[in-house]
């Protein structure tokens, strides 16, 4: 009788104890989780006679892959994309550690979007808005930024050593990326960012943001560097509540490249896809966009959104025409779907239209004319 009161203790002793014992800390249970998309694309050219007889063109786009995981508070985001190589081939879209300090704060570290003008994207079509196309929409560089949201007030602070390098050498930057840096003869370097928005209205509605970017700009020719700054005022409105959005923004830019005497140059060359193109030395670029979502309850489409984009590019160098883009078009949503159908229309610009080296600096010499893609992209997203 005596051992079994003694082993009645100990037995409640110890499920006291177990009672008692902290939780396992969520933070120490590895995190894992993998998606990705495959995407086709349908277009068709006004400028390209020969897709106009074959009645444009219909083949592969992207295949990629997202991971997000987490374990004892360090995350990772990464994607992975491949498209086919006469468009870059293989390519890291994106690719961070991250550390959050609260629910408010954190800090990311490698491969990461530069926190400028309105994110994540400055458009909402599949074509994005001029400000892609020279650098300053979606741009991923090599850095730290930290961030914090407060709700009210958001702000952001980065400092990236280079853009996305594939090489770590004095060679020329490969335009086999996804965003548009500087490259050719001159790599982007020391760049420094700051952006900080404020949000207004009972929802958070509105959305003003005030955006400041520094960097040089090293030339393989003179082993010296230039500089490069930016600039941009933005407004959005978006809510979960309401089906309309709108996007506004101003933005300027200056490229300071050290040419070698006597080879100053008025633009500098930008790549990514795995081709370059010039773009000018200074300008400033405007952008208005709004779309409309449509809810739908049907076995097949679950919305509808119809959208308009426009960017004007203003060229401050003389003897350069100005560049336009306007993309009107819809997002259907069917289940893991999304299918964008645009009508791209473009002036001066290199992917919509017959010139590409040139239409970001001189253009055609006061021949250009308004050209349009239509494009259907296909994606199934899991």
């Amino acid at each position: 009788m005596h051992k079994l009161l003694l082993l009645t203790v100990a037995f409640l002793t110890s499920m006291q104890c177990f009672a008692q014992a902290p939780e396992d800390n969520p933070e120490d249970k590895p995190t894992l989780k993998v998606g990705g998309a495959l995407r086709f694309n349908y277009n068709l050219s006004t400028w390209k006679e020969d897709q106009l007889e074959r009645g444009g063109d219909f083949g592969y786009d992207i295949f990629r892959v997202n991971v997000e995981a987490a374990y004892k508070g360090i995350k990772l985001n990464a994607e992975y994309r491949h498209y086919a190589e006469g468009f870059g081939g293989g390519m890291l879209k994106q690719g961070w550690f991250q550390y959050d300090f609260s629910d408010a704060s954190q800090i990311q570290v490698g491969l990461n979007q530069v926190p400028f003008g309105i994110q994540q994207y400055n458009s909402n079509n599949w074509f994005f808005n001029m400000t892609y196309y020279v650098g300053f929409e979606d741009d991923h560089d090599m850095g730290v930024k930290y961030i914090r949201d407060t709700g009210l007030w958001k702000w952001q602070a980065a400092y990236y050593k280079s853009a996305e390098d594939l090489v770590f050498s004095a060679a020329e930057a490969s335009p086999n990326r996804y965003s548009y840096d500087i490259t050719g003869r001159n790599k982007e370097n020391n760049q420094l960012d700051f952006k900080i928005v404020r949000r207004m209205g009972d929802s958070l509605a509105h959305e003003l943001g005030i955006s400041a970017q520094g960097g040089l700009l090293y030339n393989l020719d003179t082993e010296e560097n230039g500089t490069r700054y930016a600039a941009a005022v933005h407004y959005e409105y978006k809510t979960p509540s309401n089906p309309w959005n709108v996007k506004l923004q101003a933005m300027l830019y200056r490229f300071n490249p050290k040419y070698a005497n006597g080879n100053d140059l008025d633009f500098v060359e930008m790549g990514a896809y795995g081709a370059n193109y010039n773009v000018a030395s200074k300008g400033e670029i405007y952008t208005a966009g709004i779309s409309y979502h449509i809810p739908l309850e049907t076995r097949l489409l679950q919305g509808i959104d119809i959208y308009n984009n426009y960017g004007y590019y203003n060229k401050r160098v003389s003897g350069y025409e100005n560049s336009h883009i306007n993309v009107l078009g819809a997002l259907f949503t069917a289940g893991p779907m999304y299918i964008y159908t645009d009508a791209a229309f473009g002036y001066n610009q290199p992917w919509l239209g017959p010139e590409w080296t040139n239409a970001f600096t001189t253009g055609t010499a006061g021949e250009t004319d308004w050209h349009m893609r239509f494009n259907i992209n296909f994606g199934y997203y899991f």
